[in-house]
């Protein structure tokens, strides 16, 4: 165990695989994540199984002395939901680290693992680095290029960056700690931002370009979701192939019901048997 101390900061399931090989390393004085709305975070369930002490506020900046007294050495932040105030930045005795899914400053913001897959990106990849008062804006620490594979959802996409940036984490922390890394600054002239997805976010007109629809089913499964309405029934999408340019339907599941096939439920609705 490293005599380094660690506050973690983060929420969703993007977070877990860092945050597990960070306690087998380092010691976690405390972790912060987001209330319970109303179940716990994917964050505070790792949290409560390895017995750390947990922070829920509401604003990050209502336990600015709980954390003071603590005397960390670091925060690490993954995926947590809220804009850190620089006074809050500013309490451990090192520069704050930030765990991002894109290569910065490509894709800042809320979406990155959707955005590249809805843009049709060859590549992504993830960033460390040091926190500052703007969005995913601070000196770079490390990076890492990931390929998106054809068949990759925002969930398989998702699950590999975290596995990575995990690893990527635990190798850079040691030289971090003896200031061996020099941070090298974003360049503002590449800058991309991504948005606050919604569940309107993913509504499909089965009669738009076939490969939009199937890129924008892998970018929001399992959430937002994709959905239609057929015969004013609204129908989840969750899973489409592209057949002599047409879209296909695989896997679907009608308001109220269980999943089943794109053929299935268009014998028994007795329409558009061309999406199946």
């Amino acid at each position: 165990m490293r005599k380094e101390k660690i506050i973690f900061i983060g929420t969703s399931s993007f977070a877990l695989p860092a945050l597990e090989n960070l306690i087998q390393e380092y010691q976690i004085l405390a972790v912060v994540t987001a209330p319970d709305r109303p179940t716990p975070s994917p964050v505070k369930e790792i949290a409560l199984k390895y017995n750390l002490d947990i922070l829920q506020p509401e604003k990050i900046s209502d336990i600015k002395e709980e954390m003071t007294k603590l005397k960390p050495d670091l925060f690490i932040v993954a995926s947590y939901g809220q804009i850190i105030p620089k006074d809050i930045l500013e309490i451990p005795k090192k520069n704050s680290l930030n765990l991002h899914p894109s290569l910065l400053p490509k894709y800042r913001g809320p979406s990155p693992i959707q955005t590249a897959i809805l843009n049709g990106d060859k590549t992504t990849g993830l960033t460390i680095i040091q926190m500052n008062e703007k969005m995913d804006a601070g000196p770079i620490i490390a990076q890492k290029e990931t390929k998106i594979n054809p068949d990759d959802t925002f969930q398989s996409l998702e699950t590999r960056l975290a596995e990575e940036i995990a690893d990527l984490i635990i190798i850079i922390l040691p030289r971090y700690f003896k200031n061996k890394i020099k941070p090298q600054i974003q360049d503002e002239s590449q800058v991309s931002y991504t948005k606050i997805l919604t569940r309107d976010d993913g509504r499909i007109n089965l009669d738009e370009n076939p490969q939009e629809i199937e890129k924008k089913v892998r970018a929001f499964y399992p959430w937002p979701g994709t959905w239609t309405e057929i015969n004013n029934q609204r129908v989840k999408i969750l899973k489409v192939k592209i057949k002599n340019n047409k879209i296909s339907l695989e896997l679907v599941q009608p308001a109220g019901k269980k999943s089943m096939t794109g053929e299935a439920f268009y014998r028994g609705h007795n329409v558009r048997s061309d999406l199946y």
